[in-house]
């Protein structure tokens, strides 16, 4: 491993953003993972070792939170800087010359608000080297139907927060894997178990966001 994809990768499971941020005090003044990837760039580094720390940083803090090592705002931090060198990545995306593993469709089913969950997966995943459509809230079936026509070869993620939602799950499960059988589904939220994703077909389960990113790698393997 590179010095430079173990900066980037400490700035992030750290939450170092830049080096005007005092968080965390221990790297205060040093640079953050704006700077390091901004000057590699320049430098003539290759982007995918910019990538490379931002994954290693992201499944670090993802393996931690799955622990209860730390806790949503270190999560939310380590997000925060995430995007501040991922920001750099953008238009390496666009022309090609860095790679997504792939594309993961997510939102919160028909009827649910919360988005809490939702929103700390499509981070972690984004972490992990995947393009995240995040769809929000309260998506109905027919709108994750039409996301994964437009997206061939997606993994679509489905979160729900309340058992009065969780059912909805089942239904747009079964409503993408009639039109597109090859789709692969994961589900998650608190009232969630494996015994419910097995019982609606979906193919895979998770109780943590890092969780997540473990069966995507699964099903782009």
């Amino acid at each position: 491993m590179s010095e430079l994809v173990e900066k980037i990768a400490v700035c992030i499971e750290r939450g170092k953003v830049n080096q005007a941020a005092s968080y965390p005090q221990e790297l205060k003044g040093q640079e953050g993972a704006d700077e390091l990837a901004k000057n590699a760039l320049a430098a003539g580094e290759a982007p995918d070792t910019i990538l490379q720390g931002c994954v290693l940083g992201m499944q670090r803090i993802g393996e931690k939170f799955s622990q209860n090592k730390v806790f949503v705002p270190d999560l939310l931090m380590a997000a925060k800087a995430m995007n501040a060198a991922m920001a750099h990545l953008k238009p390496y995306f666009k022309s090609g010359v860095v790679k997504r593993r792939g594309q993961f469709v997510v939102g919160t089913v028909a009827g649910d608000l919360h988005d809490i969950g939702k929103n700390l997966v499509a981070m972690v995943v984004e972490g992990g080297g995947w393009e995240v459509i995040d769809l929000g809230v309260d998506v109905p079936t027919e709108k994750f139907v039409e996301t994964v026509a437009a997206h061939p070869g997606c993994v679509v993620g489905l979160s729900a927060l309340l058992t009065t939602t969780m059912v909805n799950m089942e239904k747009t499960v079964s409503e993408i894997k009639m039109k597109f059988p090859s789709t692969r589904i994961l589900i998650g939220g608190a009232p969630v178990t494996q015994a419910y994703a097995s019982k609606i077909d979906a193919d895979g389960y998770s109780p943590d966001p890092q969780g997540a990113v473990n069966l995507l790698s699964q099903a782009a393997a």
